[in-house]
């Protein structure tokens, strides 16, 4: 699913998810929508060939026409190999991708406030397939399923109780107690915005006081990887021409 507010006094905090979202994903006071990839029927409705009903795309089939037409691509329900398809998750990660453009951010950032975002129809088939694999990378490395984000970048290097207490982050160690410390954190990654929050951190406040196990500890290295190439994909993406 894609998990957007619909107001927001922050920077736009667009994020996707396998599982329910909390409302407030983003900032304090901002509630969240839940959009879905697809729509799924009621356990209990069968077909009158007792088959399972097939789950539905939750686009509207205007917007596909449209984007059809304009890549001179067909629309499938779900992905393949063929290069004369697109798939749902296509445009999920098309439009993940224009999301976290900081052009596009700029732009519309009044309007990003007050409203849903409404994200452009793509130019041509070249300049989706671009987004679309741009969007793909940024989604995979957000849910932490990329291999990337298991290449960490950081280094735990001090033996203790793991107790978060105080947060200091000073020559690129973030301290999370007197004697321990992440090392080589990225000031980009420490100082990343989602929304209104700053995930580096935030992760580290809502476990003040508690001992982080070890799994807790690579989890912590993979969001400061993930952090650090969502800054360099979002660059990546302000190269593709795609705002009109």
């Amino acid at each position: 699913s894609l998990i957007l507010p619909k107001q927001t006094k922050d920077e736009l905090g667009c994020f996707t998810s396998r599982n329910i979202a909390g409302h407030k994903s983003f900032a304090a006071y901002d509630k969240n929508t839940v959009f879905p990839l697809y729509l799924y029927p009621e356990e209990n409705q069968q077909s009158i060939f007792n088959e399972t009903p097939e789950r539905k795309p939750n686009f509207k089939r205007e917007c596909i026409n449209e984007i059809a037409d304009r890549i001179k691509l067909r629309f499938e329900h779900e992905k393949s190999n063929s290069k004369t398809t697109f798939a749902p998750i296509d445009l999920l990660d098309y439009i993940y991708a224009v999301l976290y453009s900081p052009s596009y951010r700029e732009k519309y950032k009044e309007f990003l406030k007050i409203d849903f975002p409404r994200v452009p129809y793509p130019k041509d088939k070249e300049t989706f397939w671009k987004l679309v694999k741009l969007g793909g990378e940024l989604r995979e490395i957000h849910l932490l399923e990329s291999p990337i984000v298991e290449k960490l970048i950081t280094k735990y290097p001090k033996d203790g109780n793991n107790e978060v207490g105080k947060i200091e982050y000073k020559d690129l160690k973030v301290w999370i107690n007197p004697d321990q410390y992440f090392e080589k954190v990225p000031q980009v990654a420490w100082e990343f915005f989602i929304g209104g929050y700053q995930p580096a951190q935030k992760w580290l406040k809502d476990r003040k006081g508690r001992e982080l196990s070890y799994e807790d500890i690579v989890h912590y290295q993979k969001i400061i990887v993930a952090l650090v190439k969502t800054d360099e994909i979002m660059k990546k993406i302000d190269e593709v021409d795609f705002l009109n």
